[in-house]
């Protein structure tokens, strides 16, 4: 039979035109997951009560862990704020995606992944912090921090327009992301990143939770004394400490004028203009009930102060960070537990993938110091818990090394969109639904914020299920290594010690291949050094 050429001529233009449609995914419409992206700022993982810690209690988020899968060693590729949001947008290392410090600005134009989604019919928003300049790329709707933002009564960038907002940051982001799932189209799949302020220095917990958590006791770390004998000079030389860096005003609450009049100096120029900028946004009301709370604590400081030495001091400091660090995190946990009654009560909790996750990870008080930047554990790993009950066991835990270089491959696997090539990062899609066992055994960290505020020397590493090789450059050369399983606190470098010889070979050796691949050098290092400090 001779074939109807007009017919073949139709079946061609159908092909053609359903391969060349702009935004078709290789999943349909009704089987496209939602997507609420939840990350924190600063938000250790030790501060999760699903991590087993104990030093606080999180029931919703704990909720996530229950529902899905808890990572026990998720990492970041570079600790700190602006950077690791750069690299959840691009799945791309710092030294990729240009953005390897927080003073580097972020070039927009470049792809990311929520650009990705909305070419292929996703609805994309971004409501929180986002700690990188100009307007957001990617997204329908856009409401934003500016740079750290405030938590009481904060400014946003909401699509282009300032304005400000009267309430407690932590609740209004929350309001504003349950808002745009309200007032959405309904006939689109929707990505939201959900981005909070909260645990970010300087910690000013919600009214309503100042009474039960200053008035709680917080467990020291066994490290709380670290005296960094057996590590390097990085260690030795950052400025972390919580007694001996930490501001007293702005971070310890300690008024002013009771500095003053305790001869207390300031350790940074803007300590106490952080307490009056910070305590000035707030409503005579706001600040009547937060000086009912605080006024006491301070008064009998200041009885005490005179007598304490700096075991003593230490420790009062310890607490009072953590007192307020552990109440910011409060209001993170009501307002994941509101997401999810939200989503449940709304028929969205059974196609939306739930991730929960911070930039990074934070210190506690372990080796007395707060803040992260290091490649030490408490740093570089970070809190991971996802929830999608089409494919995630409940109940879930895994401790394959993902890093926050995955999110944007693996969200644009769930969702049905090709990744692109150019990212860096792996889905663990099948590795969370238990359908794929087999994973990466090392991954790469690189930090170049020196010199600068906290002082961590620029360095870079690998971190394999037992060791961490870690280098540490500019203006040192010092190399550490530590075994993981038989010092997980990292207390003694075993670099040039002769029973590491084979595994020091073995990790140089995996350095080298793993530099290779993220294609990342000495030369390169050398980019990221302002032509000023070269040597």
């Amino acid at each position: 039979m001779k074939p109807d050429l007009n017919q073949i001529l139709w079946s061609l233009i159908v092909i053609c035109t359903c391969q060349s449609v702009k935004g078709q995914s290789n999943l349909s419409k009704k089987q496209r997951p939602n997507i609420v992206y939840i990350m924190s700022d600063d938000h250790g993982y030790q501060a999760i009560s699903a991590y087993g810690y104990g030093l606080n209690k999180t029931p919703n988020i704990d909720r996530l862990a229950k529902e899905g899968i808890l990572f026990t060693r998720a990492t970041v590729t570079n600790s700190l704020c602006a950077p690791s949001r750069a690299v959840l947008l691009t799945g791309k290392h710092s030294f990729v995606n240009g953005k390897v410090d927080n003073e580097a600005r972020f070039n927009w134009n470049q792809d990311n992944f929520a650009k990705q989604l909305q070419q292929h019919g996703y609805q994309t928003a971004l409501i929180g912090k986002i700690h990188m300049d100009g307007l957001p790329q990617g997204f329908d709707h856009s409401a934003v921090l500016i740079d750290q933002g405030e938590y009481y009564n904060p400014n946003f960038i909401i699509n282009g327009t300032k304005k400000e907002l009267k309430g407690y940051v932590t609740d209004l982001t929350t309001d504003m992301a349950i808002d745009w799932i309200k007032n959405r189209d309904q006939e689109k799949p929707f990505c939201l990143l959900y981005h909070q302020k909260a645990p970010h220095r300087e910690w000013l917990p919600a009214l309503r939770h100042l009474s039960a958590y200053t008035s709680m006791t917080v467990p020291e770390p066994k490290t709380l004394f670290d005296d960094y004998a057996n590590r390097g000079t990085a260690a030795r030389t950052a400025e972390m400490n919580i007694l001996k860096h930490m501001n007293w005003a702005g971070d310890n609450k300690i008024p002013p004028a009771l500095m003053d009049e305790l001869g207390i100096k300031e350790y940074l120029n803007w300590d106490k203009a952080a307490f009056n900028n910070n305590l000035g946004r707030m409503t005579p009301a706001e600040r009547a009930t937060w000086d009912s709370v605080y006024n006491p604590i301070m008064a009998a400081f200041k009885m005490k102060y005179p007598s304490m030495n700096d075991r003593e001091l230490m420790r009062w400091r310890y607490q009072r960070y953590m007192q307020d660090y552990l109440g910011t995190v409060a209001a993170v946990d009501d307002g994941v537990g509101r997401m999810l009654d939200f989503l449940k009560e709304n028929g969205l909790d059974q196609n939306t993938i739930i991730v929960y996750t911070s930039d990074q990870g934070f210190y506690l008080g372990e080796h007395g110091w707060f803040d992260k930047r290091f490649m030490y554990e408490e740093s570089l790993r970070t809190p991971l818990l996802v929830r999608y009950p089409a494919e995630i066991p409940a109940g879930t835990r895994s401790d394959a090394l993902v890093q926050n270089l995955d999110f944007a491959p693996t969200l644009l696997d769930y969702a049905g969109v090709t990744i692109p090539r150019d990212m860096q990062g792996a889905s663990f899609r099948k590795l969370a639904g238990g359908k794929e066992k087999k994973w990466r055994d090392v991954i790469y960290y690189t930090y170049y914020e020196y010199p600068s505020i906290h002082m961590v020397k620029r360095h870079y590493g690998i971190r394999t299920d037992r060791y961490k090789l870690i280098h540490f450059y500019y203006d040192v050369d010092e190399w550490e290594l530590y075994d993981l399983e038989k010092d997980p606190e990292e207390l003694n470098n075993v670099y040039n010690d002769p029973a590491y010889a084979d595994v020091k070979k073995t990790m140089h050796k995996k350095l080298i291949e793993t530099r290779k691949h993220y294609k990342d050098s000495d030369e390169n290092d050398q980019k990221f050094i302002p032509k000023a400090r070269r040597k």
